[in-house]
């Protein structure tokens, strides 16, 4: 028992524990079959190109012929011509991360010999080609402390099935006596150097890469988003899927979401290189976040109201509507201020996404000396619906208002018909309320990619409790 049952012990509390706080992702991205073969395309040609720049060392020895004695070999200056990968495949692994194996590579080299035995010197050049190259990588991925991806070779190994050298030269016919000696150190060089190829190559291509897509996102002035990893990439037999926090967040202040994530599982398609799940935690913590930061609040003049409005926003306009106005405060100028008591709760469905927003208009009349006097406060409700798109790497919307309905909920001048103030109240939200909110939507919010990808063949699909982004992508290498 022991120490070992301790450790057993410890084990399976820490299993536990890290069960219990797991997070679910209020974001999901899904690489599929047909992304990881782009990816791998890219990912080929950028270790091809790795590969024929392997250095290889000069190499030396002794050996006897008969009747010949004992001769000393020197091989210099070998220069690896080409090295190219024509059959590769990558394929998740579930449990592991990634596999990519590649058969049927070969190489091409050629070099100096110079040779001593007796009184006698010579030198010349010599060929090696390298045929039925094997070489199996797996990829291991995770995520650093800070949420960012990463990605390492956990294990290579490489088979070389065939070299042959071809030396030339007056004594190139004892060299040849002895090529499978050279074959063989060739070989045990060109395997060990392959493996180490690879793995700096991964480490210092493919993990710099990957590191570019952003955890982290400034917006606008006032917020920012979240795509920190949750928790390390998940292989499946067809698919690596993400889960990203996905959050926004106020940059003056990041408070804690007083809601947490659903579960959130995408459906199984796969006909995009790329699939994204946004999920109502998604879009809530945006509302939730421009509302801490004081963004949803907005104000409206007499300056704002479009030319073509046949009114102006002033204690004598209102009057018709509200009789004190005019004796209490004759001739003045008015604002009104917007605000939402609360965060804007959004529900994803699969008819799309919908709202229904509870605004405060705070109506104050600006005295002569510009200092204001409030007046009464009216509660707005109705029902908005967001049209979803995705445009330049961009989630962008616009917003749709219904029929508002109105309620007195607060008056220093007295009561009055709410119902009166309708079509002002339309006009102030559909001609310039929802033209700011849509300017801003129409912006757009960043999607987690990384450097140099542009997305294509896009399209927006609504299921319970999440939208579903699919799309094709393009790699644009560095010039």
């Amino acid at each position: 028992m022991g120490l070992q049952s301790l450790a057993v012990a410890c084990g399976a509390l820490a299993l536990c524990l890290a069960l219990t706080t797991a997070t679910n992702p209020g974001f999901v991205v899904r690489i599929t079959q047909a992304g990881l073969d782009y990816a791998h395309q890219h990912g080929i040609a950028m270790l091809e190109k790795k590969l024929a720049e392997l250095t290889l060392p000069d190499m030396s020895g002794d050996f006897r012929v008969l009747r010949v004695g004992k001769v000393h070999y020197e091989l210099s200056r070998l220069r690896l011509r080409s090295f190219h990968l024509p059959y590769s495949r990558i394929s998740p692994v579930p449990n592991v991360g990634l596999q990519v194996a590649i058969s049927n590579a070969f190489a091409e080299l050629d070099g100096d010999w110079r040779v001593k035995m007796l009184f006698i010197r010579d030198h010349g050049s010599f060929d090696l080609k390298v045929e039925n190259v094997y070489i199996k990588i797996s990829l291991r991925l995770g995520s650093d402390a800070t949420g960012k991806p990463t990605i390492s070779t956990s294990d290579c190994s490489t088979r070389i099935s065939k070299v042959r050298v071809l030396f030339s030269g007056k004594f190139g016919w004892l060299y040849n006596l002895f090529h499978s000696a050279i074959e063989s150190k060739f070989k045990k060089i060109l395997e060990s150097k392959v493996c180490d190829s690879v793995a700096e190559s991964v480490h210092n291509e493919l993990q710099t890469y990957v590191r570019t897509l952003p955890v982290t996102a400034k917006i606008d002035a006032r917020t920012g988003i979240d795509y920190s990893f949750v928790a390390p990439p998940l292989a499946t037999a067809q698919s690596l899927d993400t889960g990203l926090k996905g959050e926004f967040y106020s940059l003056a202040h990041r408070s804690t979401v007083p809601f947490s994530p659903l579960p959130l599982s995408l459906p199984s398609d796969h006909d995009r290189m790329v699939y994204f799940g946004a999920s109502s935690y998604f879009f809530n913590t945006a509302s939730f976040a421009y509302h801490t930061s004081g963004a949803l609040v907005f104000e409206i003049t007499d300056a704002m109201i479009p030319k073509d409005v046949d009114f102006h926003l002033n204690t004598s306009t209102f009057s018709a509507f509200v009789p004190q106005l005019e004796q209490m405060y004759p001739n003045m100028p008015m604002k009104l201020r917007l605000s939402t008591p609360t965060a804007p709760f959004l529900n994803v469905g699969p008819g799309g996404i919908s709202l229904k927003p509870v605004v405060d208009v705070q109506a104050y009349a600006i005295l002569p000396n510009s200092s204001l006097a409030p007046l009464f406060v009216l509660s707005l409700t109705g029902n908005v619906s967001a049209v979803i798109d995705v445009r330049s790497g961009h989630i962008v919307g616009s917003l749709n208002v219904g029929r508002i309905k109105l309620s007195l909920k607060d008056s220093v001048v007295g009561t009055f018909q709410v119902r009166l103030l309708q079509s002002i109240m339309n006009i102030f939200a559909s001609d310039i309320l929802l033209p700011r909110l849509n300017a801003r939507l129409d912006e757009g919010f960043p999607l987690p990619l990384p450097d140099r990808i542009r997305l294509l063949n896009t399209f927006v699909r609504f299921h319970q409790n999440f939208l579903l982004l699919g799309a094709d992508v393009h790699f644009q290498p560095k010039a």
